[in-house]
């Protein structure tokens, strides 16, 4: 399995939050930058096998459906005769209609993925948000109307004013609408966005690391005890609705990105595409390389990342594969990392492999790190 993303970087407001390439939705600017896209598609090398395909942004849905079909059938001509296993799309719940989302189900979409972040008023408006419980309602019963086969809801915790009783109603009305999938993340301030400033100017606003812990404790329990496995540090699923595209990223497997920002890995080479809209515009409109930084991981730091990468699953790391891809005996190579995890209790190591434990997972980005920092 290998993974095509598509970033469609338009958004009807951006959010103060978010550090993604993006940029406010104007027709003219995205009817070039599809052209650009289609041209980019057009150009790549195609690859055997079977593949998902995830359309991020931005906004995707700020495009047309016939614009999403149109791209779908693109990728779809290009890449393989037969439809993918996975097609996603993320959409924003006040733009979403019962007509659109029967013509993603058509065009190959089985997948939804809403950005929902909170069902409280406050938060919702907090975050710079412009939807309301009752369109992120109404837009998972049209998804089931459609037949689109697997929904998906985003939350954020640790959002300023956020308390635990008000977390908890979100992931209770969440549940309420018995998605398939809840994704669950801390809130992360990036530099260069209007909340890094609302922090540097009030940090009180935000939620301290303790509070920030009680509330991912309260979202596993929470959605645990509905049924959800906590497949991935940050993503919970019902039986038979993990997401295989971005499992595919956490088997350090191979995908290839499209639009402006979006990243690849080929060949244990990870490049990302330049985020200057124009640029990526004016290279791929005349089929010239767009502009990237790369990378080549080798050695160790192949390794590492692929250690990090798994660590952040339910399942883990497997010796036996960890071994026959990079030619390391895990338990060896890292036995000055693992030992002092596995004695505070933060990573459970049997003889098939290694995983975090619960206590691990609320320090999964400091553990991980270490793997990535060996030399």
């Amino acid at each position: 399995m290998t993974g095509i993303y598509v970033h469609l970087p338009f958004c009807p407001y951006i959010c103060p939050y978010c550090d993604f390439a993006k940029w406010p939705h104007k027709q003219s600017a995205a009817r070039r930058y599809m052209d650009a896209l289609h041209r980019e598609i057009d150009a790549a090398q195609a690859a055997g096998g079977e593949h998902t395909v995830f359309l991020g942004g931005g906004t995707p849905n700020t495009y047309s459906p016939a614009e999403i079909a149109e791209l779908l059938a693109r990728i779809a001509s290009k890449f393989s005769a037969a439809r993918p296993p996975e097609v996603t799309i993320e959409v924003n719940p006040e733009l979403v209609s019962a007509a659109a989302l029967a013509a993603y189900a058509a065009a190959g979409v089985t997948r939804l993925s809403i950005g929902v972040q909170s069902f409280v008023e406050a938060e919702i408006r907090t975050l710079g948000r412009r939807h309301d419980a009752g369109q992120v309602r109404d837009a998972v019963a049209a998804a089931r109307s459609a037949g689109i086969g697997s929904v998906s809801l985003d939350l954020i915790f640790a959002v300023p004013g956020q308390t635990k009783e008000s977390w908890r109603r979100s992931l209770e009305r969440a549940i309420a609408l018995q998605p398939d999938h809840v994704s669950a993340y801390g809130l992360t301030i990036e530099d260069g966005t209007p909340y890094a400033d609302w922090r540097d100017s009030e940090p009180s606003a935000f939620p301290d690391q303790d509070l920030e812990g009680d509330l991912y404790e309260i979202a596993i329990d929470t959605l645990e005890k509905a049924g959800f496995e906590h497949y991935e540090i940050s993503n919970f699923a019902l039986p038979g609705h993990r997401c295989a595209h971005n499992a595919n990223y956490w088997a350090n497997g191979e995908y290839a990105g499209f639009g402006v920002g979006a990243a690849s890995y080929r060949n244990g080479v990870r490049s990302t595409h330049t985020r200057d809209l124009e640029a990526y515009v004016a290279a791929a409109s005349q089929g010239l390389k767009i502009p990237d930084q790369s990378e080549r991981l080798e050695g160790a730091q192949r390794a590492g990342e692929a250690v990090m990468l798994a660590l952040r699953t339910a399942q883990g790391l497997s010796f036996a594969a960890f071994k026959e891809r990079y030619g390391l005996e895990f338990l060896e190579y890292y036995a000055s990392i693992v030992e002092p995890y596995r004695a505070a209790g933060l990573l459970e190591v049997d003889t098939a492999g290694a995983r975090l434990t619960r206590r691990g997972r609320f320090v999964a980005n400091d553990i991980c790190a270490t793997f990535i920092t060996l030399p």
